[in-house]
Parts: C-alpha cells; structure tokens; sequence
C-alpha cells in the first residue's frame, strides 16, 4: 500500500511539476551568429554585466553549461573539465564581442548558474511538498540533456545521509533571510544601472548601502521598516568611518560574521580589489588596432591633400634641415634641371635630371602622355622605383634603367631645381638620433625589440633615409609580429615622417608638412603613453 502511494506521488510530481516552457537554447542568438550578427556586451566600472544584452549572454551562458557540463559535476574546479570549459569560451566569443580579459568572470558565472541548474532539478522533481526525498524519473524535459545514468548518479548523490545534512543546514540558514532581496532575477549590477539612468546622474557607481536598501524594496515601493534602520544606521556611519577603512559600512550596519572576498550589497563578480584599486586600463588590442587603422585613415588624407595642393608653393620652414628649393608648377619653358617625385605610396624623390618643356616635342616619335612632360633621367636617388610611364620603344621600367635616356612624368611630380642641403650628414645624423631617442623611450617601457639602432656618421658610415625609413618599417612589422601594438604604431608614425621629409631628402613644398607631420606623430604617440 505504501508502495503504491509513493509511486502516485512519484507519477504526480513528474507529470504535474514538469515546467511546460521548453529548453532555453537561446535560437535568437545563434541564428544571429549564422547571418553574422556579433553582439556586444557592457560592464559597469566593477567588471558586472550590464545592459544592452547583460541578461543575454548570462542566459546564453546557462544553456551553454548545461549542454557540455554533466550535473554530476560537483567540482568546478575539476581539471577534467578544462576542455568543456574552453569549448564554452569558444562559443561564446563566437557569438559575442567580448574581451579575453572577461573569461574569468564568464566561467564564474557558468559555475554558478551550474549550481543552480542542480538545485532546480533537486528542489522541483526530487522533492514533495514537506521537502521528502521523492525517486522520481528522469523528466522528459531535460532528456535531451541529461543521460539515464546521469540521472541515476545524482538522484544517488542527494540520497547521501552527507550531502542530505548539508543540505539541511544551508535550506534552515536560507529559509527565512531577515532581508530578502526582492528584485527577481535583476542582479546588482543591472540594478544599479537602471537607478542610475533613472536619476541621470553622471556617477558611475553606488554606494553599497544605497543598491542594498534599493534590492529589498518590493513592489509596494516601500521598504520594510527593519531595512530603513540598517539604512539610515550605514548614513551614520559614513560620516565618522574613513573611504580607507577596509571593513564597509554596510558590513558594520549589519553586524554578522564576515568571510574573507565578500563585498556586501554590490552583487556577483565584485570583489575587495575591483572596488579599492583603480586600475588606469591599458589600451586593448582591439583599441589599439583601432587606432592604428584611424592613423592610416589620416595619413592616406595627409597624401590625398598634398597631391590635390601639389600646384601650391611652399617654403621650407624647417630650423633644422633647410633645402633652398621651390616648387614650381608652370614649368619654364625649355631645359631646366629638376627632380623627378612619386606619390605613391608615399611622396618621396626617386631621381634627379632635366626636364624638356618644349613647344611640340615628342617622345620617341610619339605624342606624351597628357599631363606630362619629357625628362631626360641623370641620377636614380631610388633605383627601383618602378617609371610612372614605361616607355614601350625601351625595355627601361625602373628609375634606375631609365638613367640616360627620356622617359614621360607627370607635370605635377616634377621640381624645378635641385636641392641644396648645406651639410647632408649632419642633418641624417640628427633625424636618426632623433628617431633612436623616440625608440628608446619605448624600451624603457619595457616593449623594446632587440634590433641594431640605425647607424649614423658616428659609425663612419652616412645613412640615408631610405635606409632608416627601412629600418623603422622593419621595425614596425615585426612589433606587429610579437603583438607589441604601442611600438608598431610608433614605429610606423616615425617611418612615414621619414619617408616624406627625413635625411635631407625632402623637397620643398613637403617642409611645412614635414613640420606638422612631427608635431602631430608626437602628440599622439605621448597620448598613447599615458
């Protein structure tokens, strides 16, 4: 008869408590990963979760757990787990826009929300109404997740007289909390957001004490009288106890038993640290990839800007490096002396020769290219800068081949006049020891590469700026390599300031830019330092 009576309490629980929702799976979101769809997510200045998509990703976070982690885990510290935990870091990088940094508060979570999905299934079909152990059969809700062995094994567990006085314990200390928290399933974090934005307040955070009294408000909106006491008792106290004091206010209002890491009134994932230690946050790769594609952005303006104001004359004002030449774009009729520049991909001169503007020349019996004039090539600065217009009667198509004989260049990257650079090695000297300087304050910051500095005339040898500007463009690919992002982009705003005006090689109507050009790579890489 006794038998009988627990079998119709076993039928009644598994038919009647079964929740008739389904299986959270969160489709939405896995369907918006499939069409590309990456969400972000936002954390308040302790490192919670937060809105917009908070209570997505924690959901998405419990779906995943009780797919890859069996409910007979009761360690979550198992090492025997670490590869179902990084297969759900995985997904969840899959489907959100999260930092790697947040990994240990995502597997916290995924821990507790393990937890819970325990006690559910223990409270809700193993469990009568006087809290009686009840042997009842796997729900068909949970199938898909839970194997019949599974099922067996913890049923076996919460029949442990061990585990049952536990249990007993913890469920007499959280029957009746003196005051329970009345906001559901909004944690502190989220909490604290929404009464921030209520009020339109400009602070980032709350006092504990404040998000405490707040959380056990129901929805009368009017706090019981026990919770008033202990919140106007931490108003005294925040008056007479110092910021520094590392026992909080609400801690001392209370006047319970503490354990060590608890912070009182903030909810999960802060901790002592997060709330005493202001951390200056570092640039993540992601910001600092960000950055450097805005400072690309930049310079392809800078260029895109000289060749629109290529016809416009400019005067060195340089107090360093003062080249005595001007840009002119009517160039002068007949055979004037010249250099010879490319644009791409960055300004810089390649050659040096004479240009012929004369009154129906040819070139090679044919007509030049529009836009073009005829240029006679005596000296290759660069020799294997390829010809803007490669002759098809010469075989020529660098600078360098093209020496002594006529090519076709573009009016507008033509030069009249040669430069005239007072003492050459002096001026190198001082753009690589400037150069070295800039290079050097990045390995006292301790992301130094270990490369050769660029020789100067101290070592009896004159480097040139294309040298240097190799040097630095070398330089800039492989902090790129190792993932030092502060010295690529270092490396790389010092080299294009090289490439367009460094070593005495930079012609007139750039000298302004050159100028700028520094001052601007300064101030932005002493932004980056701070």
């Amino acid at each position: 008869m006794a038998d009988n009576q627990q079998e119709e309490v076993s039928k009644k629980v598994s038919a009647e408590e079964e929740i008739r929702r389904g299986i959270t799976v969160m489709r939405r979101v896995v369907q918006g990963r499939s069409r590309g769809i990456i969400l972000d997510v936002c954390w308040n200045n302790q490192g919670q979760l937060i809105e917009p998509n908070g209570h997505t990703l924690t959901s998405f976070i419990g779906a995943l757990v009780r797919n890859e982690i069996p409910i007979t885990c009761d360690d979550w510290r198992n090492k025997e787990l670490n590869e179902s935990k990084e297969k759900i870091w995985s997904e969840i990088k899959r489907c959100f826009n999260i930092e790697e940094e947040r990994r240990g508060f995502c597997m916290k979570l995924a821990g507790k929300l393990l937890r819970g999905f325990r006690t559910f299934l223990s409270s809700k079909f193993l469990k009568d109404a006087d809290g009686n152990f009840v042997d009842a059969e796997l729900p068909k809700k949970y199938e898909s997740l839970i194997s019949a062995e599974e099922w067996e094994a913890f049923k076996s567990k919460r029949q442990d007289p061990v585990f049952q006085r536990i249990s007993a314990t913890n469920r007499e200390r959280a029957s009746s909390p003196a005051y329970p928290y009345r906001k559901g399933r909004v944690g502190y974090g989220r909490l604290e957001q929404s009464m921030l934005q209520k009020e339109e307040s400009s602070e980032t955070s709350l006092p504990a004490h404040v998000l405490w009294k707040e959380a056990r408000v129901g929805k009368s909106g009017v706090p019981q009288e026990e919770v008033l006491h202990v919140y106007q008792k931490c108003e005294e106290l925040s008056q007479s106890i110092s910021p520094n004091d590392t026992k909080g206010i609400l801690s001392r209002a209370l006047d319970v038993p503490e354990y060590s890491g608890r912070v009182r009134g903030k909810g999960f994932g802060v901790t002592p640290t997060s709330l005493s230690v202001k951390k200056g946050k570092a640039p993540s790769n992601r910001e600092l990839h960000a950055r450097l594609e805005a400072m690309q952005a930049e310079l392809d303006a800078l260029r895109r800007e000289r060749e629109a104001s290529a016809s416009t004359v400019y005067r060195d004002a340089s107090d360093k490096n003062s080249i005595n030449c001007t840009f002119q774009p009517n160039i002068p009729e007949g055979i004037s002396h010249c250099q010879l520049y490319l644009s791409s991909p960055y300004y810089r001169m390649v050659g040096k020769g004479k240009v012929h503007n004369v009154s129906g020349v040819l070139l090679h019996t044919r007509e030049l290219p529009a836009g073009c004039l005829k240029v006679s090539v005596d000296i290759a600065v660069e020799p294997n800068a390829a010809l803007p217009y490669p002759s098809d009667d010469s075989d020529a198509t660098t600078v360098h081949e093209a020496v002594g004989s006529f090519v076709a260049w573009p009016t507008n990257l033509i030069c009249v006049g040669y430069e005239l650079d007072e003492n050459p090695a002096k001026s190198i000297c001082v753009e690589a020891e400037f150069v070295w300087e800039l290079i050097c304050r990045l390995e006292y910051r301790k992301e130094c590469i270990d490369m050769p500095s660029p020789r100067t005339p101290k070592d009896n040898h004159v480097s040139t700026s294309e040298e240097n500007y190799s040097y630095l463009a070398n330089l800039a690919d492989q902090a790129l390599e190792e993932d030092l992002l502060n010295m690529a982009y270092y490396a790389h705003r010092v080299s294009f300031a090289l490439a367009i005006g460094g070593a005495g090689r930079c012609d007139a109507f750039l000298c302004d830019q050159r100028c700028k050009e520094k001052h601007m790579m300064k101030e932005s890489i002493h932004s980056l330092m701070l």
